[in-house]
């Protein structure tokens, strides 16, 4: 079986491939193809991957290109994994943001929006490349933002590209690991948008144990959304929300803090990096090694300033283990193998939340076959939670009508709407700053 990875030279490519060689099953992935506009970054990933793959017998084997259709043609499962701008774009993303007294993050906010805005052009054309030379392949989105990407490219792909995240993942595992109860075992009630959800409840054995421990102030407080949103809070919600939210609830403390750190996440990420393929220029680099070293310092720092805002000290070491790899690898044999199975999923709507329609991709529970992902249906969204999740598909949709049509004034509308963004006025620049930093925004006029 034949795996395309886009955006192959990407630092956490080795997550990926270090799944894969854990599986043995019949069915498995044979053949890997990288994919990357920068050889030299395809280059230092390949060398780890080749460590990694040292001492497994039979270890999928590995292949680099640059050309994309070539790297599209005959693939069984494509991860799409791109960064349009790389991590200087993201910092920019940052700045830009910041110097208006908003939100740069890369996936919320006026930084979300830039991103998606260079981005979807991308996303689609690839989406359109897979239609014509890959039409039974399924695309496994992990480029951000998440719900976002999937939706441009399930207008030319439909229901066979899936958008994954690991955070429903990571804030399950907690509540269920704080709860006493085995995270495989339980059922997470999780509903919303890709960075805009809530766990409403977690089932072991047919028993809902949200409610114990929301009721138990020193179990809420014990574990890392507990920490960063405060019990109070927790308990006024009666839900526990992704650690995203924490930008949404705690806004002005957020903006706040960033824009008093020395550098933003995207230019410590991209200074960090840079280190690492510089370093693997070497011949005699370790390659496994100093991607080993730089992960960890990368996981470690990870929402550093809303953890130091809220007074949540350090990542538990339980939290610094990732997980996206694994719900793409259990995604992909579920449809490889028709190993049937729940996950956490961004997938067309198709009923499933009723205020939204049926093409809107959310993010929800599915249960997944050969067939693919199918949402499970969920209660609905109380009110405040409802109008979280319509405004910012609302933003969305602006976003995809702009980078469809070339409109800045559509993209415009997309930044003014966003509850994030607190004026027209401030939107105009945002779409103005955003345009002489990113030569990928030239096609809005």
């Amino acid at each position: 079986m034949k795996l395309t990875i886009l955006g192959g030279g990407g630092f956490r490519v080795p997550l990926v491939y270090g799944a894969l060689l854990t599986d043995r099953a019949e069915g498995r992935v044979t053949d890997v193809v990288l994919h990357d506009l920068d050889d030299s970054r395809l280059y230092a990933v390949a060398r780890v991957l080749n460590e990694q793959a040292a001492a497994v017998p039979d270890a999928p084997r590995v292949t680099a290109t640059t050309d994309l259709d070539e790297a599209l043609r005959g693939a069984d499962f494509i991860f799409s994994a791109i960064r349009v701008g790389g991590l200087e774009g993201r910092a920019h993303d940052e700045r830009v943001a910041l110097a208006e007294g908003v939100l740069g993050q890369e996936t919320v906010g006026a930084g979300g929006i830039a991103y998606g805005l260079r981005t979807v052009p991308v996303a689609v054309d690839i989406a359109r490349r897979v239609a014509r030379l890959a039409p039974d392949a399924w695309v496994i989105n992990f480029t951000n933002p998440a719900g976002l990407v999937t939706e441009a490219m399930s207008r030319h792909l439909g229901d066979r590209v899936i958008g994954i995240c690991d955070s429903p993942v990571g804030l399950g595992r907690r509540i269920a690991r704080v709860l006493g109860a085995d995270p495989k075992e339980a059922w997470i009630d999780y509903v919303g948008l890709n960075h805009l959800g809530w766990v409403r409840g977690l089932r072991v054995a047919g028993r809902d144990e949200l409610p114990r421990l929301l009721a138990d102030a020193d179990l809420l407080g014990s574990f890392e959304e507990g920490k960063l949103f405060g019990v109070d809070w927790l308990q006024s919600l009666g839900a526990i929300p992704n650690e995203y939210l924490h930008y949404y609830y705690f806004n002005r403390e957020a903006v706040r803090a960033y824009q008093q750190v020395e550098k933003t996440r995207g230019a410590f990420l991209a200074d960090q990096q840079a280190r690492f393929y510089e370093e693997m220029k070497r011949p005699d680099a370790a390659a496994l090694t100093a991607w080993d070293r730089t992960r960890a310092e990368r996981e470690a720092t990870y929402m550093a300033e809303n953890r130091e805002t809220a007074g949540a000290g350090e990542r538990d070491a339980d939290d610094l283990s990732g997980g996206y790899e694994k719900v793409a690898l259990a995604l992909m044999r579920a449809i490889a193998r028709d190993e049937r199975t729940t996950l956490i999923l961004n997938v067309r709507n198709q009923g499933t939340l009723s205020v939204l329609d049926a093409d809107a991709v959310i993010e929800v529970p599915c249960l997944v076959d050969a067939n693919g992902a199918h949402p499970v249906a969920v209660a609905p969204l109380p009110d405040h939670a409802t109008g979280l999740v319509c405004a910012v598909k609302g933003v969305e949709r602006e976003v995809l009508a702009a980078a469809e049509s070339g409109s800045r004034t559509t993209a415009v509308k997309a930044f003014a709407l966003h509850p994030l963004v607190d004026s027209v006025n401030v939107a105009r620049k945002l779409v103005e700053g955003y345009a002489d930093v990113h030569p990928g925004l030239a096609y809005l006029r």
